[in-house]
């Protein structure tokens, strides 16, 4: 099964206030396992940067100045994730609004827009799984003992790479892993006690005495000769 892992950086919270995608990060994975193809852009928002954004990703509207715009990379993304069978994103409903619309600034058809029923919400999951606990990322890497020790700012591809990995754990995937690694451990177990009579390892054969087995004789004359008989 093919999944893609994807996060965006944005200037603020809401595309219909002007807001638009500074970088957008995905990863590939294929039956939980990271296929190494990765798709990550910083993108020019052709707008100021706000601060209270600059302080959740670092982004400056400096530093983007320089950068493609999302019409230069809508193409390449939108190959990027089309054969997956669904996108994984922590709070998908956010994600998903930005991109449609800036695909819906470039024109284009609502066929090319992200299905939201094609997504898996993490965010939804570990509420539903944890209730009443903190779902934030940051709360969901320290309870999956995930080492995010880098993310100091918020980051597309960074992030991306630390869901992908609470996504496997949201789904049993490593405690599955594990699960199947003790059945073979059982089973290479089990079959070792199967004796076949060979034994590679030269066997020491201790005889017991002629005074031994006397005294061993004269025990066995001692029991009644029904003892072993049951009715």
């Amino acid at each position: 099964m093919n999944e893609i892992i994807l996060d965006t950086e944005t200037t603020g919270l809401d595309p219909k206030s002007g807001h638009r995608i500074v970088e957008i990060g995905a990863i590939k994975m294929y039956n939980k396992v990271l296929t190494g193809e990765r798709f990550h852009y910083y993108i020019n928002p052709q707008r100021d940067m706000p601060n209270e954004a600059y302080r959740i990703h670092g982004i400056s509207g400096e530093f983007l100045k320089d950068k493609p715009l999302f019409k230069d990379i809508a193409d390449e993304f939108l190959n990027f994730i089309k054969d997956c069978s669904s996108i994984v994103i922590h709070n998908a409903i956010f994600d998903v609004q930005f991109i449609n619309h800036e695909l819906s600034l470039l024109n284009r058809s609502s066929a090319s827009f992200i299905d939201l029923t094609n997504t898996v919400d993490t965010l939804a999951m570990a509420r539903r799984k944890f209730p009443g606990m903190k779902s934030s990322l940051d709360a969901l890497c320290k309870r999956f003992k995930v080492d995010n020790s880098a993310r100091q700012l918020h980051g597309a591809l960074k992030d991306a790479m630390l869901l992908a990995e609470v996504y496997v754990e949201l789904t049993g995937g490593r405690q599955v892993s594990f699960n199947l690694n003790n059945s073979n451990k059982i089973k290479e177990n089990s079959s070792a006690k199967n004796f076949d009579g060979k034994n590679n390892k030269k066997t020491i054969i201790v005889k017991p005495t002629e005074n031994e087995l006397e005294k061993h004789r004269g025990l066995l004359d001692k029991i009644p000769a029904n003892v072993w008989y049951h009715d």
